[in-house]
């Protein structure tokens, strides 16, 4: 008899181990991204584009730099004089379409994660320390992103990449500087906002320093509206990298980044549609797809927009 459980009093009540919160927790924030079925078909395609970039080597059928000179603006495959060993045509100098679109998902998924990790880790920091000293730190610190704030993006971007010279790396950074403001106002304003509970105070009174309580209590709890930022950013990020590219001050030829790709094609838009139109459709989809995603993502970490 004394191997059976004692059952629990009604009312009492019972404690959950970690992994279980955590489980309860991602049920929970899968059963609010599903609703949203624009955002199921996003995170499907961005995870196929992400498989793309990874396996870009197994799948591409041609070197994407490889210069085909007895097959010069060849059309896709279907259309009249297409060829079955280029699937989605040439271009002006006969490199492969359909690979040099497929190592293209490299550059701007590469280029997204870049910049987003810059802009977030920049945005937070300084975010923490205007929303947490408060004062003349907080007065200087949004000024100065007021300021950012002030000019278009594309256009300050455009102006720093002309100060540090044309270039891929060059054009991640000045991006990253531009997008930088966005995630420090909403992290000032979830920090002032979390500052004014009470497990803050809690912990200040428990002896926590300054850094603990920025980093450890308060950061934590506001992550969630700079993951929906990041992600919204991800797909802007490789947006501003095309026009960067298209305008000649991104990666440079002949990379086979998708608005570099729409540059070189600018002359042949009359007579070598798919040139043209394959890109523009890359860029398309993907950015689509992410901003479809953070709206999922939105629904399923705002609280304000989830019912009850």
């Amino acid at each position: 008899m004394s191997d059976i459980p004692t059952p629990t009093a009604p009312g009492t009540p019972v404690r959950l181990s970690d992994a279980a919160i955590r489980r309860r927790m991602l049920r929970e924030f899968w059963f609010y991204f599903s609703q949203n079925r624009g955002a199921v078909v996003g995170l499907a395609v961005f995870l196929l584009l992400v498989l793309i970039a990874v396996f870009a080597g197994l799948i591409a059928p041609h070197d994407p730099i490889v210069q085909y000179r007895d097959a010069l603006l060849v059309p896709p495959a279907w259309e009249e004089g297409g060829q079955s060993a280029y699937l989605l045509g040439t271009d002006a100098v006969g490199r492969d379409m359909l690979s040099r679109l497929i190592f293209g998902a490299q550059y701007s998924l590469f280029i997204g994660i870049v910049v987003v990790s810059i802009a977030l880790v920049g945005g937070i920091i300084i975010g923490l320390l205007a929303g947490f000293f408060g004062g003349w730190v907080d007065s200087v610190i949004m000024r100065v992103m007021d300021v950012i704030l002030a000019f278009p993006s594309l256009l300050l971007a455009l102006v720093l990449v002309a100060v540090l010279g044309p270039g891929l790396t060059n054009a991640m950074i000045a991006i990253a500087i531009v997008y930088q403001p966005h995630f420090a106002r909403l992290a000032r304003a979830a920090v002032m906002s979390e500052m004014k509970r009470e497990y803050v105070t809690a912990a200040r009174v428990a002896g926590a320093g300054n850094l603990r309580l920025m980093f450890k209590t308060i950061l934590p709890n506001c992550l969630a509206p700079l993951i929906v930022q990041a992600t919204l950013s991800f797909s802007s990020a490789v947006l501003d990298s095309a026009a960067l590219g298209f305008l000649g001050m991104g990666a440079q030829p002949p990379a086979p980044e998708w608005g570099t790709m729409l540059a070189e094609a600018r002359e042949f838009i009359l007579r070598a549609w798919w040139v043209v139109t394959f890109p523009g459709l890359a860029i398309l989809i993907s950015v689509l797809a992410i901003n479809l995603m953070g709206d999922g993502l939105r629904d399923a970490l705002d609280p304000k927009l989830k019912r009850s």
